[in-house]
């Protein structure tokens, strides 16, 4: 599908994964295929690709590649959709996070404030609640939680008095109307700033992404070979916090465990001490990529 998604970072994050011509590789996020694709590049015949997709519209991207399986299923099954297919250990798991290109100029799906849609957000459209749901039955203080927790913003109980008093008008059904209803508390000078982060606090809670997150972090521990690489390319803080303090710690705070001699017991090697940014030529070449963060360690 053309244009679907433009891969970040992505001759970086291939060579912090290290790939094996015979290894076994995995991609959380398979999307437009890029990041797939340039795996498949380096394998060998005997490799093997297991890449995860749960949004439909991402298998028109497939290669005509036997190497590759394509597992339509959120990345927070991991381990258990590699045993189904025989896997038990794999080389190198690359995460590209956060949403598509595809996605946002997708009007349809809801996920952008710019023009008029459905307000749905869901990456898998088979099932589960929607943006609407969210935000015409979620109480105040439910709101207010997604809000701040999510969206990071400065007044999320502002924000979240704003949609419930425009709902007790008519349901909010369309991204239009959701714009419309927290007119009256969204700062004019950083309005595109200021919707950007409600956009991404509801999407995220739709999703359940941060969950989803931890889950396939956790069980990499589990899947990855003594030796194998974890690569994971975040976009905003929240997830980038997450990743850098499991890649540090094995866990989600960033606290060290020790041992009784008092050594620090770590599950990883780090190979990125600092994030992996893009370059200026593929900033101008992809402007979307600006916040992109990548990390990869070895495990031990």
């Amino acid at each position: 599908m053309p244009g679907y998604h433009t891969p970040v970072l992505l001759e970086e994050s291939v060579a912090l994964l290290g790939v094996r011509p015979e290894g076994t590789y995995v991609d959380l996020t398979f999307g437009g295929g890029g990041h797939t694709r340039r795996i498949l590049e380096e394998l060998g015949p005997e490799g093997r690709l297991y890449a995860f997709d749960q949004d439909a519209d991402a298998a028109a991207n497939r290669p005509d590649d036997s190497r590759l399986h394509l597992i339509e299923s959120n990345f927070r099954f991991l381990r258990g959709a590699l045993r189904l297919r025989g896997v038990r250990e794999a080389d190198g798991i690359l995460a590209d996070l956060g949403v598509s290109s595809h996605h946002f100029d997708a009007t349809e799906r809801g996920f952008s404030f710019r023009g008029d849609a459905p307000l749905d957000m869901r990456m898998n459209r088979r099932g589960g609640r929607t943006a609407a749901d969210l935000v015409n039955r979620a109480t105040a203080e439910e709101l207010t939680r997604i809000l701040g927790d999510w969206g990071e913003l400065q007044t999320p109980w502002k924000v979240a008095s704003c949609i419930v008093r425009a709902r007790t008008a008519g349901p909010i059904l369309t991204t239009g109307e959701l714009v419309a209803a927290v007119a009256p508390c969204t700062p004019r000078k950083e309005e595109s700033k200021f919707l950007t982060k409600l956009f991404q606090a509801l999407r995220i809670e739709v999703n359940g992404e941060m969950e989803a997150l931890k889950m396939a972090l956790e069980q990499s521990l589990k899947v990855l070979r003594p030796g194998g690489r974890l690569a994971v390319i975040a976009y905003h803080s929240l997830e980038d916090r997450l990743v850098k303090n499991f890649l540090r710690s094995g866990g989600f705070t960033g606290e060290v465990a020790k041992d009784f001699y008092g050594q620090p017991q770590t599950p990883f090697d780090l190979l990125t001490r600092k994030a992996v940014t893009p370059s200026q030529q593929e900033l101008e070449r992809n402007p979307r990529s600006r916040s992109a963060r990548l990390r990869a360690a070895v495990k031990k």
